[in-house]
């Protein structure tokens, strides 16, 4: 892995444990040699992940559309910033760039843009890791609705798998170097009647 590619909120959230998981990440990163892809922003917990990247030596890649950077919040401190003209573009350039995929905590933006590379992942569009990294809990629920998914026949076991949940940063990152994409097809067996 050269790079990581880093969902996470365009806010800082309610618990201060987000933005300290984010400087933790950054630090981790930079540690390790690992390069971060991310959306590019200068706000919130995307500021807080890139600065901690920037401040401890490292690389930060971020992508950002034009119409984002234009409201003055793309973050021109970064080792290089692309402005691109969508959202569609933004995603596909942060999915080339990268080699792994990890959601800290976020909002709707950042469940999106997680669950397209996971979709991508289990279609077998790419065979790169994506990991959830579980702040004080904040992606339990998912994580518990997911098994659910597997558990009501949407979902096989072995994509549910596909997507690495840890609370430690560390443990995660060394679980996405790690990783070995399963090889299975995506169609869920259907039943033999009805």
């Amino acid at each position: 892995m050269k790079n990581i590619c880093v969902f996470l909120g365009a806010n800082h959230g309610l618990d201060p444990a987000y933005a300290a998981t984010a400087r933790l990440l950054g630090a981790e990163l930079v540690r390790r040699g690992l390069g971060l892809v991310y959306g590019g922003s200068a706000v919130g917990l995307m500021r807080v992940l890139a600065d901690a990247v920037m401040e401890a030596g490292g690389e930060a890649t971020g992508v950002i559309p034009k119409a984002l950077f234009d409201k003055e919040i793309g973050h021109t401190g970064l080792t290089s910033l692309e402005v691109v003209d969508s959202m569609h573009q933004r995603k596909a350039r942060m999915a080339e760039l990268s080699d792994a995929f990890v959601a800290l905590p976020g909002g709707i933006g950042t469940l999106e843009e997680l669950f397209e590379v996971f979709t991508w992942a289990q279609l077998g569009f790419h065979a790169k890791p994506c990991g959830l990294l579980d702040v004080n809990g904040y992606y339990s629920g998912l994580c518990a609705f997911l098994d659910h998914v597997r558990d009501q026949g949407f979902m096989k076991d072995a994509h549910r798998g596909m997507l690495l949940c840890d609370a430690d940063a560390s443990r995660l990152l060394d679980r996405l170097a790690d990783y070995e994409p399963p090889r299975v097809q995506k169609w869920v067996r259907q039943p033999t009647q009805l």
